[in-house]
């Protein structure tokens, strides 16, 4: 890296106002999913009535079914329909088959209707809400979801009656008086705890209509209650058939009372029609994301397929590249090995040593010591071996210490290690066997974690085994590997100097230099059993640091390297494969998670839980068995499973917002400055740990 680039990197700020987008995004789904799970699911509202425990008022029940007054006192004053008068009423709605089946029906009879409707319906129908009034009918209000107001919370009826009413000030530019209580019928309904609910919404101002028994002779008048259905419309056409009524009207008109419709103000009809909007907008989003969940859950599962069956491909074509194959020789050559180091004196000893006991003895090891302010170089220098060159230079960033390391190597093939990486005595040897095909001009080795004791690492070797291991796999067969890890990756020198050596342009200096070999034309493969040991983060801080310079860099890399797409051979293929895969698995679905999860939490309050669980446990389970597969490749112990669910609720969401930071940092032109993560030495612990099983995949 240059000087002035690292300067810009020093006095780049990373972007913050995104964060503040994020939560305002999120709050506003969140805030609509709420709303959408509380009305259109209903929650603290009853769908079915519970039994009187007391009866209604005498009075109450000897009044007609239009309840005008309500006295604290238990004084009611009620009417009833004139004889030869019926009040059509329509309870729920507006819907949209059977609403405007009905009101054709009236207006060829020359009928007028009460139609109390659903706050929740009439935000969705706000046409039909117009056309109810501009056709001379009525509207009323059946609260907001139809919930039973008797077994309602204070603050749910409260609710239920007010969004109704700015719902019809949004639609219609009115106020209605009228309601009628969900799940009542006859005035004798109003008992127990229907009663109570009466009283307080009577003196909220609402005349209360109930109706009349449906077997009630019409000619003596009545209130006609039906639903909004094909059989309200067949009942309906056999009642204004019947000669013995002369008026099919509303509830006002019948009475001749004032208007049940009061005019709203500017103010009042702006906020009803922000309410729809908010309905409509949270009702799209709950659909299409119910769409969109499954979109996503069918690559999800998609991606454990492919992983599972290209991992198998991968093991049963392991001989093609292996020593001993019968078309292949051995690679006996000497190589050059690459060590750039930056304050690493906590690990560069043991990582130097590993090296040196390698069983591929033609080796030499430069150490770049990129301008270490530690002990780095003097540990380096004081390993008494003739294999070992020190170099110094100035501080000019890992991809410069690099190209500096490769002027100065002296053979033909190139491994490049990070300073904090241990490793396995065969490893070297092995991963320079598949160079002994013409055509392939990187290896990409096999990265395990060293320090994995803790809940942090174990989660991190789960990624190392599943994630990248696996992917490798698949990478390979498919053949379009994206990056070579620093840790541990052979390299052809002629193939390196061929695409103008280590780019200094990206901050993931590896993939972008993948991403170059195979534009160049060379294949990149996987060598599983060449195994090294690295260190990884051990606090969530450092993790966040590490994650968002390679995810930040590769997002680098990948735009670098767009125009791939278009090329053909390898190159091509790699980038309709590789890129592809990147994009939608690493950048879209990160970006997504937040709100997918969610929606997620929505699903398991508001709609079915055991469903909703039910899902989840199944993706749990295929990962752990995908997973499982993945230890038993690697010759791991299955008993890290354990840590697998646990790593969903925290390590995932942490690992979504790197993507996020990453794609925002990028969008807004950060020039992200290196984070370099601060070492322990624990490189070699699982190594000095756990030799039996190394030693039994390196012998596969």
């Amino acid at each position: 890296m240059s000087r002035s680039v690292r300067r810009r990197h020093a006095r780049s700020r990373e972007p913050r106002r995104h964060w503040r987008l994020l939560v305002l995004t999120l709050s506003a789904v969140l805030a609509a999913l709420l709303f959408e799970g509380w009305t259109v699911h209903e929650v603290d509202a009853a769908k079915s009535r519970l039994p009187c425990a007391r009866p209604g008022p005498e009075a109450v029940n000897e009044s007609g079914p239009v309840l005008r007054h309500i006295g604290g006192d238990g004084d009611v004053k009620s009417s009833a329909m004139p004889a030869r008068t019926v009040a059509l009423t329509y309870d729920g709605g507006p819907d949209p088959y059977w609403t405007p089946r009905l009101l054709d029906l009236l207006r060829r009879h020359h009928a007028r209707a009460t139609f109390f409707l659903y706050g929740a319906q009439a935000a969705r129908h706000p046409e039909l809400v117009r056309r109810i009034l501009d056709e001379g009918h009525e509207i009323g209000s059946n609260t907001y979801t139809g919930a039973d107001l008797g077994s309602s919370s204070r603050v749910r009826t409260a609710m239920e009656l007010t969004l109704t009413q700015k719902t019809l000030a949004g639609s219609a530019g009115i106020r209605t008086g009228l309601l009628r209580m969900p799940l009542t019928t006859q005035v004798d309904t109003l008992c127990g705890a229907e009663w109570t609910a009466a009283r307080r919404v009577a003196a909220d101002g609402y005349v209360l209509v109930a109706a009349d028994r449906p077997d009630r002779d019409p000619k003596y008048g009545m209130v006609r209650q039906f639903s909004q259905t094909d059989l309200a419309y067949e009942e309906t056409k056999k009642l204004l058939a019947n000669p013995h009524v002369d008026r099919f009207t509303t509830i006002t008109d019948a009475l001749g009372t004032p208007s049940a419709h009061t005019q709203v103000s500017t103010a009042e009809r702006w906020q009803g029609e922000a309410l729809i909007w908010t309905t409509n907008a949270g009702h799209a989003f709950t659909n299409t994301m119910t769409w969109v969940l499954l979109a996503l859950g069918g690559l999800g599962v998609l991606r454990l397929v492919m992983l599972t069956v290209f991992a198998r491909a991968h093991v049963r074509r392991l001989t093609r590249f292996r020593p001993g194959s019968p078309w292949l020789q051995q690679v006996h050559a000497p190589v050059t090995v690459l060590v750039p180091a930056y304050n690493e004196e906590a690990g560069i000893e043991s990582t130097v040593r590993s090296l040196l006991a390698s069983t591929h003895p033609y080796l030499e090891v430069i150490v770049i010591d990129d301008g270490s302010t530690d002990r780095t170089a003097d540990l380096a220098t004081w390993i008494d071996d003739r294999r070992v060159r020190v170099i110094r230079q100035p501080n000019s960033g890992k991809a410069a210490a690099l190209n500096t390391g490769l002027a100065h190597s002296s053979y033909d093939i190139v491994v490049m290690v990070d300073a904090d990486t241990v490793f396995e005595p065969d490893a070297l040897y092995r991963l320079i066997q598949p160079l002994a095909h013409p055509a392939v001009g990187a290896v990409s080795g096999n990265t395990k974690v060293g320090n994995r004791r803790g809940l942090l690492g174990r989660w991190q070797h789960l990624e190392y085994v599943f994630g990248f291991n696996l992917d490798r796999r698949m990478f390979e067969v498919l053949e379009c590997m994206p990056t070579v890890p620093g840790a541990i990756g052979a390299f052809r020198r002629d193939a390196l100097l061929g695409v103008g050596g280590v780019s200094e342009e990206t901050l993931a200096e590896d993939t972008d230099l993948t991403m170059a070999l195979w534009r160049a034309g060379w294949r990149v493969v996987y060598e599983e059993s060449a195994i090294a040991w690295t260190e990884v983060p051990t606090s969530l801080r450092q993790l966040w640091r590490q994650r968002y310079r390679w995810c930040y860099g590769t997002l680098q890399a990948m735009w670098k390297h767009r125009r791939a797409v278009l090329e053909v051979g390898a190159a091509g293929r790699f980038a309709r494969r590789g890129l592809t895969y990147l994009t939608l698995f690493q950048v879209v679905l990160p970006l997504m998670a937040p709100v997918v999860d969610l929606f997620a939490l929505y699903g398991l309050l508001f709609t079915d839980p055991v469903q909703s669980l039910g899902v989840w446990l199944a993706f749990l389970v295929a990962q752990l068995l995908c997973a499982g597969y993945a230890l038993r490749l690697d010759k791991e112990k299955l008993w890290a499973l354990w840590s697998m669910p646990f790593q969903l609720f925290v390590y995932r969401q942490l690992m979504y917002l790197v993507v996020i930071q990453s794609v925002f940092a990028l969008l807004g032109g950060t020039r992200l400055k290196w984070h370099r993560m601060q070492r322990a030495g624990t490189a070699a612990t699982e190594q000095l740990r756990q030799p039996v099983a190394a030693r039994e995949l390196s012998s596969r």
